[in-house]
């Protein structure tokens, strides 16, 4: 009797889940024919197909999504007892893969690892930027061991099956105009702001979504100066006159350069924390999770007067 094999089980999960064995190979630092090769073993130790041709592409059989849900199963099972056994050490040590939007990163993260040295100076945090989508990919790959994320209104983000997601902060979302400069209006509402150029995220993303429906709510399309994903890179936009720019109060810091308007409904978006379900107890994923929560308080919403539309 053959016994799979644990490694070429995570192989054909990570086919399942990227869709293309170039993909696979460039996640795994493998090359496609050494992805190949393995998942050529796997066929032979499993005794069916797993995998059929489609054009240039594969696709696997429903005999292979039977063995990747079971390789789910034995891939948590596995994870839960690295969590046993870390919860027995006496310290915490070790490697956390962590990936982070870039204004928490700029915020937070680094009182955080601040924190963390302090306090187990054992434990290596590595960090990575990620959009959220592509921060819950890696995670449930085994890429990531943690990853901050966030939701804005009306754009719900529910948890990922598999995972175990903890909620940080609320963070106010506000309309930055500049001080001075052509640019410094005191707007009545946003319908005034319509002629303006904006500095708004992608379309597409949630963020880039939510900002466009809020203009689109007071009856214009915004027009589009600066696009992009670095909010950081907006407010010094609009700092030195160029835009305007919707900035979470985690950024928007106490720029004196910076007019801040509260909005509609006093929108927020949400901070959180997303781990696989089998490592949620793992002992530096406990002790991100603290000292994150720790230097979230530390700061506080830091905002400076916020104007509302004059009447």
């Amino acid at each position: 009797m053959v016994m799979l094999n644990v490694s070429r089980l995570r192989i054909l999960r990570e086919l399942h889940l990227r869709g293309t064995l170039a993909q696979v190979a460039e996640a795994l630092s493998y090359t496609p024919s050494a992805i190949s090769q393995q998942l050529s073993l796997l066929e032979r130790e499993a005794g069916v197909v797993l995998l059929e041709r489609v054009g240039r592409g594969v696709r696997l059989t429903d005999q292979a999504l039977t063995l990747v849900a079971h390789a789910e199963v034995i891939l948590a099972e596995l994870e839960r007892a690295e969590v046993d056994l870390a919860q027995a050490q006496p310290s915490v040590h070790g490697v956390l893969r962590v990936s982070s939007f870039q204004s928490v990163v700029a915020e937070i993260v680094p009182r955080v690892l601040t924190l963390l040295e302090r306090s187990h100076p054992a434990l290596q945090v590595e960090l990575t930027l990620r959009e959220v989508e592509g921060a819950y990919r890696g995670l449930l790959s085994h890429a990531f061991d943690l990853i901050l994320g966030e939701q804005f209104p009306g754009r719900p983000s529910p948890v990922r099956p598999g995972t175990d997601r903890a909620d940080l902060i609320h963070d106010r979302l506000l309309l930055a105009v500049p001080a001075q400069g052509p640019l410094a209006v005191e707007p009545s509402g946003l319908a005034e702001l319509a002629e303006l150029p904006w500095a708004l995220e992608p379309a597409g993303t949630d963020s880039g979504e939510w900002a466009r429906a809020v203009c689109r709510s007071a009856g214009f399309e915004p027009r589009v100066r600066f696009d992009g994903p670095d909010t950081l890179l907006h407010s010094r936009f609009v700092a030195n006159g160029h835009a305007l720019a919707f900035v979470p109060a985690l950024i928007a810091g106490d720029d004196p350069r910076l007019r801040l308007y509260a909005l509609p409904g006093d929108p927020e978006r949400s901070l959180f924390t997303a781990v696989r379900t089998g490592r949620s107890g793992h002992p530096a994923v406990r002790a991100f999770r603290d000292a994150l929560a720790q230097a979230a308080a530390e700061r506080g919403p830091q905002v400076p007067s916020v104007e509302v539309f004059r009447a």
